[in-house]
C-alpha cells in the first residue's frame, strides 16, 4: 500500500458490495459523474450523505455560466474567468471549461432540466458578478440549483442507479499497490444496510461538495464539512488552493452570533441592477470597479468589509426597492421568501448584508481528466481543484465545472476498458467476512475529535482565518488547532487512564476530524501565501506579489499528519500521472492512456 496509511477510527466494515464505479456525492457533479458511466455500461453505485438532493447544487440561486447568449463567445467566456481568478487559473484547463460547457448545459437540458425561456422560448440570460455578458442561465428565477438536483435526481431513479442515502464516506480503500479498491462508509440506519460497511470498486468518483462548515457562518448546508478533502489526504493525494476560500458578499446578516447555514442573497440580484450602500444610502462601489457591484466577488467582499471597518459598522445594505413587487415575486421569489422570514421586506427596505464562507476555489488536485494523484481516484465538482477558478472563482462557473469536469471523468473511466460487459459478475453482498476488506498493514488510526471542538473550529477559523487575515491572525489559528488536536491525541494515546476521554467513533465526530484536517491544512496555506490575491487577503501582505506568488502551494499530508507544502513553478498545474485506474484482469484489460496524456515530469 502506498499513500499516508492514515485512517479515521472506526469499525471494521461489516458488509461489502461490489461496482466498477463509486460515486460520493449527489450534487451537478457526482449525479452527472454517476448517468454517464452507466451509460457506458459500467456499474456504478452513488453514495450520498444525505438524501440525494440535498448536497449543495440545491442551494445554488444564481444560475449556470455559459456562452449560450447571442454574440457570446467562449472566447469572452474564458477572458473573463481567468480575470476573476487574478492571476491562478490554468488556462487549459479554463479553455476545456467555456469550449465545452455549452454543450454540456444543452445536454442537462436534454437530461430533463427547465430553464427559464421567453416568450419565444429562448433561454433567459443574466449577469452576474465579473461577467461583462449575460451568460447566467437561470430556473425558477432563483432557483435554479433546485431544478438541476431534480432533473437529475429524476434521471437517476429512472436509470434504476443504485444509490445509498445517508451514508458518510470515511476512508478511501487500496490494493497492496496503492491503487483504489473503493471506500469505506458508515449508512445511518437506513436502507438495506446500516453500520460500517464497504463498497468495493476499482474508481472512486470524489464529489462531495464543499467545507464551509469550518467557519461558523456560511452559505453552505450542514453536510459541508470537508469529508472528500479529508479523505483525499489521508489517502495520499495531493490538494492545492485551499487558502482561496470565496466569501460571498451579499449573505443576508442574521446578527454577529448567527452560526450554521445562512441565507444567501444571489449576485443575479445585483445582476438585476440593485445596488449596494452603506447606512447613509452611498453606492460605495462606485469608483471601486469599472463594474461597481458587478465587479469580481472578491473585490465586492473586500470593498464591503473596508466600509464597514472604516464606519464600525456590522452589515452593508442591498438595496433593491426599485425592483417593485412583481419583479421580486417572479425573478426572486426564494430569496424575498427568506427576507421575509426573518422580518425583512426587500419590496419596502434595503437588505442588510454582510460576507460569509460561501465556495473552496481549491480542493484535491486533478488534472484535465479529473484524475488525483492516487491511482483510480477521481475528484469533480467543489471537492476538485482544477485549476479553473484561479484566486477565486467567477460568479456561477461551479454548475459548469461539474458537468464539464464529471463527463470527461465518465469518459476517461469508460476508456480505460472498464466497461467490458464479459466480465464475471461478482456477488452483491458477501457474507464470508474473509471477503470483506482488510485494514492494510501499518494504518494509523486518526485521533477522532469530540463533536464539542465542532464550534471551537469554527470559531477559530473564523477569527484567523477569514476574509481578513494576517500573519498574527492565522499564527494563533494555527496554535489553537494544534491544540485541539493535541488534546484529541493525549486523550487517545492515554487509552481513557487519564484526565482526557477519546472521542467515541460516529458521525459527528467523523466529521468534525475532517474539519480539523481541512482547517489546519488551510491555515499552513495562508500563513504560507504571503501576498494579497483574489479572496485570500492578508491585512499585512496588502499587495499582490506576481513575481513570487503567480504559482499554487501542493499540500499532501506525511505519515505523521503534518502538512507538507511546495510551491508551482508556473500558474499552471504540473501533469497528475496516477498510472491506470486499475491492474489489468482477465476479461477487462486497462487501456493504456493516450500518447498526449499529461506525464508528472
Amino acid at each position: 500500500m502506498t499513500g499516508t496509511g492514515i485512517r479515521l477510527t472506526a469499525p471494521a466494515p461489516g458488509w461489502a458490495i461490489d461496482a466498477d464505479v463509486v460515486v460520493v456525492g449527489s450534487g451537478v457533479a457526482g449525479l452527472t459523474a454517476a448517468l454517464r458511466c452507466t451509460a457506458a455500461g459500467l456499474r456504478t453505485v452513488v453514495v450520498t450523505k444525505a438524501r440525494l438532493d440535498d448536497g449543495s447544487t440545491r442551494w445554488a440561486q444564481g444560475g449556470i455560466a455559459a456562452a449560450l447568449g447571442e454574440g457570446d463567445t467562449p472566447e469572452q467566456h474564458l477572458a473573463d474567468t481567468l480575470v476573476a481568478g487574478a492571476g491562478l487559473c490554468d488556462e487549459e484547463a479554463v479553455r476545456t471549461l467555456v469550449t465545452e460547457g455549452p454543450a454540456a448545459v444543452r445536454r442537462l437540458i436534454g437530461t430533463g432540466a427547465h430553464f427559464d425561456t421567453s416568450a419565444t422560448g429562448e433561454l433567459q440570460l443574466t449577469r452576474e458578478g465579473g461577467h461583462h455578458r449575460r451568460r447566467i442561465a437561470h430556473a425558477g428565477g432563483d432557483a435554479t440549483g433546485v431544478e438541476i438536483s431534480r432533473a437529475l435526481v429524476e434521471a437517476v431513479r429512472d436509470a434504476a442507479l443504485r444509490t445509498i442515502e445517508n451514508a458518510l464516506v470515511l476512508d478511501l480503500l487500496t490494493d497492496e499497490h496503492g491503487r483504489t479498491s473503493g471506500v469505506t462508509l458508515h449508512v445511518m440506519g437506513e436502507g438495506q444496510h446500516d453500520g460500517v460497511g464497504a463498497v468495493r470498486a476499482p474508481a472512486v468518483i470524489l464529489a462531495t461538495g464543499g467545507m464551509g462548515q469550518v467557519f461558523s457562518a456560511t452559505t453552505n448546508p450542514a453536510v459541508s464539512t470537508g469529508d472528500g478533502v479529508a479523505l483525499a489526504l489521508r489517502a495520499g493525494a495531493e490538494v492545492s488552493d485551499l487558502e482561496f476560500v470565496q466569501f460571498h458578499p451579499t449573505v443576508l446578516f442574521l446578527g454577529t452570533g448567527a452560526e450554521g447555514q445562512q441565507p444567501l442573497v444571489s449576485e443575479a440580484v445585483r445582476g438585476e441592477g440593485a445596488h449596494l450602500v452603506d447606512a447613509d444610502g452611498v453606492r460605495f462601489m462606485l469608483g471601486q470597479h469599472e463594474l461597481a457591484e458587478l465587479a469580481p466577488r472578491d473585490i465586492v467582499a473586500k470593498a464591503i468589509m473596508r466600509r464597514m471597518r472604516e464606519q464600525g459598522a456590522e452589515h452593508m445594505y442591498l438595496d433593491a426597492r426599485h425592483f417593485g413587487a412583481a419583479m421580486w415575486e417572479t425573478r426572486f421569489p426564494t430569496i424575498l421568501a427568506a427576507c421575509r422570514a426573518h422580518g425583512i421586506d426587500p419590496v419596502t427596505e434595503p437588505v442588510p448584508v454582510a460576507p460569509a464562507a460561501h465556495y473552496a476555489s481549491g480542493g484535491v488536485r486533478t488534472d484535465l481528466r479529473g484524475r488525483t494523484t492516487v491511482p483510480g481516484l477521481y475528484a469533480c465538482g467543489e471537492v476538485a481543484c482544477t485549476g479553473v477558478h484561479g484566486a477565486n472563482r467567477l460568479a456561477s462557473n461551479s454548475l459548469l465545472e461539474g458537468l464539464v469536469f464529471a463527463e470527461r471523468i465518465a469518459a476517461d473511466i469508460a476508456a480505460g476498458g472498464m466497461a467490458d460487459s464479459t466480465a464475471a459478475p461478482r456477488p452483491a453482498a458477501p457474507t464470508d467476512p474473509a471477503a470483506l476488506p482488510a485494514e492494510p498493514a501499518g494504518t494509523v488510526p486518526l485521533p477522532l475529535i469530540a463533536p464539542e471542538a465542532r464550534a471551537a473550529i469554527q470559531r477559530i477559523m473564523s477569527e484567523g482565518a477569514g476574509v481578513l487575515r494576517s500573519a498574527g491572525s492565522l499564527g494563533t489559528a494555527a496554535a489553537a488547532l494544534e491544540t485541539v488536536y493535541e488534546q484529541a491525541r493525549q486523550a487517545q494515546d492515554q487509552d481513557g487512564s487519564g484526565p482526557g476521554k477519546a472521542a467515541v467513533p460516529g458521525v459527528e465526530s467523523w466529521e468534525t476530524s475532517n474539519l480539523l484536517c481541512v482547517a489546519r491544512v488551510l491555515v499552513a496555506a495562508a500563513l504560507e501565501r504571503e501576498e494579497t490575491r483574489g479572496c485570500h487577503w492578508r491585512e499585512d501582505r496588502p499587495e499582490r506579489d506576481d513575481t513570487d506568488w503567480a504559482r499554487h502551494l501542493v499540500i499532501s499530508l506525511t505519515p505523521d499528519r503534518r502538512p507538507v507544502l511546495r510551491r508551482t513553478a508556473t500558474a499552471a498545474f504540473p501533469p497528475v500521472d496516477p498510472g491506470p485506474v486499475a491492474p489489468a484482469a482477465a476479461g477487462r484489460p486497462t487501456t493504456p492512456p493516450p500518447a498526449d496524456a499529461p506525464r508528472e515530469p
